[in-house]
């Protein structure tokens, strides 16, 4: 169920427009699958809109004008964190009417900038050591304090002159750090329309890709039912110039895919990547692009409320002992229906039961990019899951991306692997 709010102010500060976290092109309503990134030749982008993307940063109106005329959507970043600057108010002017402007956002990780990483956990006169915040500090305490004082109240009156100027009411969303302070965030979460943050858990010999679930459910409630948009990772820790250097490690195709209907599993409404800007694997970028063309040729089921009353229960021997389980999405749009299924846990689930399908009795499901099929007979199927895999079933295989390039990338390097619990 999608949950809407009114919020009512003060008489100085505007309503809050309701916003489900969808995009609206016309008469049709999308899931956003976005890009941090305008490629800057034609056929890059060409390329992007063709992999069903559909939103992406712009950084001028020349940007907007460029994924307009790709078909593609944008949003502009603006600095909140000035306040109401006349700046701001010529900024907002400049973008309000262009028709391809969906979003507006604030400054990335903001709250996370002054209290977890505000970087001077290196000068020991503010922070004395890095987990200073964690261990709240008094120093770190008190810097965070400061610096919320002078820029939370900026970002209310930044996002009052917005509702001020534009006439369209478009949205408002500020992304975040995983573990973002919500004590200060809930400071400015009133004035936004949209929450969510970014995490990146493919690393050289760690990767924990279902804590994006955990993040996911966390925004949800940082948001209170606000829409949540997840930033994923679009890129290898080690081209970020870090000091000292990380090892190489790209997502393969199958984490990637994995880490996108997680998310969307848990709640989230929208899909953003942040990093192909530094992506020097055109492996990679194919492999993230036939994600994106996988969603989007799902985007009726993305934008249709849940089924209600699905459970998925594990009627397996109890040899391995489950940890978070298997998730599900389940969705009826246009006569047609979508299961798709996630195997969060290390280890295999042989006997996975998905209950509640009588709107769907006796219509067969087929697993779109493979070969399995199943009858819904008395309201349920089963199937078996390998560790950490995702399954999608729909009535139809017209649901399938024609476009099969980058499927098979198997990630950097190619051993980096967790191995299966026994």
């Amino acid at each position: 169920m999608r949950l809407f709010f009114v919020v009512v102010f003060t008489l100085a500060t505007p309503l809050v427009a309701q916003h489900n976290g969808f995009i609206q092109r016309g008469d049709e309503t999308r899931f956003p699958i976005g890009f941090y990134e305008v490629p800057g030749d034609a056929a890059g982008l060409q390329r992007m809109a063709a992999a069903g993307v559909n939103l992406v940063r712009c950084g001028s109106v020349k940007d907007l004008d460029r994924a307009h005329a790709a078909g593609i959507q944008g949003w502009v970043s603006l600095p909140f964190q000035s306040g109401a600057t006349e700046q701001m108010r010529a900024d907002i002017l400049q973008y309000r009417d262009h028709p391809a402007l969906v979003v507006w956002e604030g400054p990335d990780e903001i709250v996370w900038n002054f209290t977890a990483y505000s970087g001077l956990f290196r000068d020991a006169k503010v922070h004395p050591y890095k987990g200073a915040w964690a261990d709240q500090d008094p120093a770190a305490v008190a810097y965070a304090k400061e610096q919320a004082a002078i820029i939370l109240p900026k970002i209310n009156a930044a996002t009052a002159l917005i509702r001020e100027l534009d006439t369209r009411q478009l949205p408002i969303w500020i992304n975040e750090a995983n573990d973002s302070d919500a004590i200060y965030v809930r400071q400015y979460y009133p004035n936004v329309d949209i929450t969510g943050c970014d995490l990146y858990p493919v690393k050289a010999g760690d990767r924990d890709l279902a804590r994006m679930a955990d993040s996911t459910e966390r925004w949800n409630r940082v948001g209170e039912g606000r829409p949540v948009w997840m930033v994923l990772q679009a890129f290898s820790w080690s081209e970020l110039g870090m000091d000292p250097p990380r090892p190489l490690a790209y997502p393969s195709f199958e984490e990637s895919r994995f880490m996108a209907y997680d998310v969307i599993a848990h709640g989230a409404e929208g899909i953003l990547y942040w990093g192909s800007q530094f992506l020097q694997s055109g492996a990679c970028r194919a492999a993230l692009y036939a994600v994106t063309g996988e969603l989007a040729a799902l985007q009726g089921f993305l934008t249709a409320p849940a089924m209600p009353g699905i459970s998925v229960n594990l009627v397996e021997a109890p040899v391995l002992a489950p940890q978070r389980g298997v998730h599900s999405i389940a969705r009826v749009h246009g006569g047609e229906a979508l299961i798709v299924l996630i195997n969060e846990d290390r280890g295999a689930h042989m006997a996975v039961e998905v209950n509640g399908l009588d709107a769907i009795e006796g219509r067969e499901l087929h697993l779109l990019y493979g070969d399995e099929s199943l009858v819904v007979t008395q309201g349920r199927i089963m199937t078996r899951m390998p560790r950490q895999m995702v399954k999608v079933f729909a009535t139809s295989t017209t649901f399938e991306s024609p476009d099969r390039s980058g499927r098979d990338y198997p990630g950097e390097p190619e051993s980096d692997r967790p191995a299966a619990k026994e």
